[in-house]
């Protein structure tokens, strides 16, 4: 090849002199941890996405402090065995009891933003971090969208808007995933998909679905990438462990970047 040639890559264009690199997404509505046989096992879950090897993990439904499941920082718990740094952000808290979601990763990482979402029903939110990925910045947000339809567009338009994904300071590549209550056919998943694509959207193999996770009926577990991004693999984690560990299956993603 001369130097300088441009050789087509899907949508990037890499030159010889530049370095093609990947990074796997992960995505998990853990369900408090809590299995198909009502135990509550941090170290299952940890164990599920452990055998995924995952560079970023986003999860959802994490009891930190609660009663019911032990009173044990979930979050934490997970972190520490898959030997991750972590931000959290209760959704919920109730004195010292909190629920919401985390993005854990071995890479560096810094948290942009945490907050609430617009919610009519049970209250939700969401996490920006920035992670550099062998020097490439990503910008990640995880959420857990609500339950109604009503407060699903108006998460889903927020996430959108100029405090989260619209915002300056969230520039390209930017990786938007989570449980979002939500099909293909819903408002929720078309307002995005107008503007990222699904990771299953390029041709890399049938969409799986993931709840329930003992007989998936449905696909409300998304990663959504920009356009301009290349997803190499996608799958889910559907094994024995897996199917037990909660009530959700987690999906994850490859995606291809090039580093000069």
């Amino acid at each position: 090849m001369l130097k300088g040639t441009k050789v087509g890559f899907g949508k990037f264009l890499l030159h010889r002199h530049c370095e093609e690199i990947a990074i796997k997404i992960l995505t998990y509505n853990v369900h408090s941890c809590v299995g198909s046989d009502g135990q509550p096992s941090p170290g299952r879950i940890a164990e599920v996405i452990a055998a995924c090897d995952p560079d970023v993990v986003a999860l959802q439904e994490l009891d930190v402090g609660r009663k019911r499941t032990g009173s044990v920082d979930q979050a934490h718990a997970i972190a520490t065995q898959l030997s991750m740094r972590l931000f959290f952000h209760p959704a919920i808290q109730v004195a010292e009891e909190q629920y919401g979601d985390a993005i854990l990763t071995s890479l560096d990482m810094r948290l942009i933003k945490a907050g609430p979402l617009p919610s009519f029903g049970e209250r939700r939110g969401a996490l920006w971090v920035e992670a550099n990925y062998r020097g490439n910045i990503v910008n990640i947000i995880n959420t857990h969208l609500g339950l109604s339809r009503r407060d699903r567009s108006a998460q889903v338009a927020a996430l959108l808007g100029p405090g989260w994904l619209g915002h300056a300071d969230c520039r390209s590549p930017k990786i938007l995933l989570g449980d979002f209550n939500a099909g293909r056919s819903s408002l929720a998943y078309r307002q995005i998909s107008n503007q990222f694509a699904d990771v299953w959207a390029g041709g890399t193999g049938r969409p799986r679905k993931t709840f329930p996770s003992r007989l998936p009926l449905v696909r409300i577990d998304h990663i959504f990438v920009e356009r301009s991004m290349q997803v190499t693999d996608v799958g889910v984690v559907s094994g024995r462990t897996a199917r037990m560990a909660s009530d959700h299956l987690p999906l994850y993603a490859t995606i291809a970047m090039s580093k000069t």
